[in-house]
């Protein structure tokens, strides 16, 4: 479907954003080129999950990141795009992966042969084995089976094709609970047809040519810099948003110091339910809607403590899955714990080892911990797929429009095309590029009323 811009006749708007994450910015800097935004953000720093930490080591300073870390320019076009436009330096990255259990009685890595066999003993392993005939005839049928699945639950894939319990254990839902930060046991609650499509289009399901990681020089913060400097002026920092109330002709925004702004129009790119609590009079679609998508919250500590590893060198990699006693998995509901190593996934020099852990089973030692930071990422289900049809309906309504990351897969990608549509359909802007499916990963609708009439009321009230 094509989505044009509004007739050249649109007056230049005031537009108040609401949240500064990937969303925000993307729309904030599309809308600024022709319309006055004000970007408001309750955290003290700008960025959402690009959030780049410095720390001194002996080698001098380090710039790590501990929220967005890589993109790869197949699979995220518009952030690619963006990255170009805006000279954002990048460089390559590793995305290997690993899995240790049982306090490192069974461990592997999935980046090369010698990982997959850094513990010998798997050789003479019949569950190893299970794990992998079962991991090879998933990437080889699930891709096919795709058109079919309809709106059953992973689970139910899983059980219809009789995969056993070493592959979903030690394989597949400890890699969807490092990408998604959810426990490895809620993975099977997600839509089949939606978690599949988003493995084939990351190459997740490759077992060749999968596409190359990169990651930002220096940090995030580059390019959170850059995309912000046309109207760093008009961001207001710590100032969370307590009410949206929207009148007749304007929307109205009452920050938590009870200072009121007047807009023409406002974007929530912010969580789901946190643009639902902000909202003074929410209808019953905007309820129903929003109401449908959950969150976890996930505590990142970036440290220095190589316990939090898998046991055998052999087996370290950019992600790794390090958890306990497997046979608790039917009760297995807390947060994974994942390890990221930040020096295989970012270019930190001479740094020491340097780690993210997402929820620590246990406190890093203290003389190693630098920074922590909690992040809320989307939980994703049956109804979140259904909600996600339809938020694309409350567009506009009272002036009022949603986007982020919760309208796709949860990633940078999803967050930036849901904000670069938005300032689209709102502001009659076009982004600077062309890219194949660029709206691909959100469920992006025509709206309601052309927009040509949008743009003929906004006249009508000049």
């Amino acid at each position: 479907m094509e989505f044009g811009p509004r007739s050249a006749g649109s007056r230049r708007l005031k537009v108040g954003i609401i949240g500064s994450g990937i969303s925000g910015l993307s729309a904030a800097w599309l809308l600024a080129k022709h319309h006055d935004v004000t970007v408001f953000e309750a955290a003290g720093r700008i960025g959402g999950h690009s959030n780049t930490v410095t720390f001194k080591a002996e080698s001098g300073e380090v710039a790590v990141d501990t929220g967005f870390i890589v993109y790869n320019e197949v699979t995220y076009p518009n952030l690619t795009a963006l990255f170009h436009t805006l000279d954002v330096p990048t460089t390559g990255s590793n995305m290997s992966f690993a899995v240790s259990l049982n306090q490192g009685e069974f461990e592997y890595s999935g980046g090369t042969g010698l990982g997959l066999l850094a513990q010998w003993s798997n050789v003479a392993s019949s569950r190893f084995w299970s794990m992998m005939r079962d991991l090879l005839r998933f990437y080889r049928n699930a891709p096919r089976d795709l058109a079919m699945m309809g709106g059953i639950s992973l689970d139910d894939y899983l059980s219809r094709n009789d995969y056993g319990r070493a592959f979903r254990e030690d394989h597949l839902y400890p890699m969807a609970a490092a990408i998604w930060s959810t426990p490895a046991m809620q993975v099977g609650a997600y839509p089949a047809a939606s978690f599949v499509k988003f493995c084939c289009n990351h190459g997740l399901l490759a077992l060749w040519n999968r596409p190359t990681w990169r990651t930002v020089k220096g940090g995030s913060r580059e390019y959170v810099a850059r995309i912000t400097a046309g109207f760093a002026d008009r961001v207001r920092l710590s100032t969370p948003v307590r009410e949206i109330r929207r009148l007749s002709d304007h929307v109205e925004v009452r920050d938590a110091f009870d200072k009121r702004y007047t807009f023409d129009d406002v974007v929530i790119a912010t969580h789901a339910d946190q643009a639902l609590r902000m909202l003074a009079d929410p209808s019953e679609e905007e309820r129903r809607i929003l109401g449908s998508f959950r969150y976890s919250r996930n505590e990142a500590v970036l440290h220095g403590d190589t316990g939090f590893m898998p046991k055998r060198g052999a087996a370290w990699s950019s992600w790794n899955y390090v958890a306990g006693n497997r046979d608790s998995y039917p009760q297995g509901h807390t947060h994974p714990s994942i390890t990221y190593w930040m020096n295989k996934l970012q270019p930190l020099g001479s740094a020491p080892p340097t780690f993210v852990t997402l929820n620590p089973s246990r406190p890093p030692r203290a003389e190693t911990t630098i920074a922590t930071e909690t992040y809320e990422h989307p939980v994703f289900d049956l109804e979140t797929d259904r909600a996600q049809r339809e938020i694309w309906s409350l567009q506009g309504s009272r002036k009022t429009w949603f986007c982020g990351a919760h309208f796709g897969s949860g990633f940078h990608e999803d967050g930036i095309q849901a904000g670069l549509a938005v300032a689209e359909d709102l502001g009659g802007v076009r982004r600077p590029w062309e890219v194949s499916n660029e709206s691909g990963r959100i469920i992006r609708v025509q709206l309601a009323r052309s927009l040509d009439l949008m743009a003929a009321d906004r006249e009508v009230l000049a």
